[in-house]
């Protein structure tokens, strides 16, 4: 049974509410926009690095009925279905947007992440941010040069990635490529554990996990601990670079890309 005291205590919370809300505004949240693959099921990954004054805008690009293979990643690069993605995201103004998929972003080198990026721009992103050039600032941030690299794809599509490197002068010691043509969201932390570790060298830098589709959150900072250097990956690369374009900071414990400054996203 209720009492008087407790009476008068719900009463005076509820004053309490009423006196802050004719007093206060709402706190305005400051949002990003995220252009996803059509086959991309990581979404609760991407807000684990998002601090929680930032909300995620996640709009996917149109569906084509291929596998993972380097005509899929070309079909995600057009522009004809990334500018629409960008325009459908602007309504709630986000601060960035971001291109999250690997693939997309390096299938046509060092040219096409720029006409990737510039294709955001011109549809009126008022910042910009590809998987790919993030992983190169990225690289630059931790000022490493020299790494191993572990991918979900067939050759033709991991040999596009290695190409791409190349020509932003950062040598791939060694690789392994999971042959893998669709469900990658599936892979497991041990499969990419285990990847890791069979590709890592001593003259490795770092370590990359490519795909946005590739789940690594968890296990980015024990992998760390275990090889002694920087492990990164697709969606860390791309949510810290984002981050940075919008003035936030990505959020994650024992992560050594998350701690680093960042030069300009432009």
């Amino acid at each position: 049974m209720r009492t008087d005291g407790d009476h008068m205590n719900g009463t005076d919370a509820e004053h309490q509410i009423v006196e802050l809300a004719a007093t206060t505004r709402t706190p305005w949240q400051a949002g990003v926009g995220v252009i996803a693959p059509y086959d991309f099921a990581l979404d609760r990954e991407l807000w684990r690095w998002t601090p929680d004054d930032v909300s995620l805008h996640v709009t996917r690009l149109p569906c084509v009925h291929v596998p993972v293979t380097v005509d899929q990643a070309a079909d995600l690069s057009r522009e004809e279905h990334v500018a629409p993605a960008v325009r459908a995201l602007l309504a709630p103004e986000p601060l960035a947007v971001g291109y999250a998929c690997a693939s997309g972003s390096f299938v046509h080198g060092r040219e096409g992440e720029q006409r990737l990026y510039q294709s955001m721009v011109d549809a009126g992103a008022p910042a910009a941010v590809t998987t790919s050039g993030a992983l190169v600032r990225a690289l630059d941030a931790l000022d490493v040069n020299r790494i191993a690299v572990v991918t979900p794809y067939v050759d033709s599509v991991t040999d596009r990635l290695l190409s791409y490197l190349a020509e932003h002068r950062v040598e791939v010691t060694s690789s392994v490529g999971l042959g893998l043509l669709s469900h990658i969201w599936r892979v497991t932390y041990a499969e990419v554990s285990a990847a890791v570790h069979s590709v890592d060298r001593p003259d490795a830098q770092a370590v990359f996990i490519s795909c946005t589709n590739v789940l690594t959150y968890d296990i980015i900072a024990p992998l760390e601990r275990e090889l002694g250097k920087p492990v990164i990956a697709a969606n860390q690369v791309t949510m810290w670079a984002v981050m940075r374009a919008a003035d936030r900071q990505a959020v994650a414990h024992g992560q050594s890309l998350i701690n680093v400054a960042a030069p300009s996203a432009a």
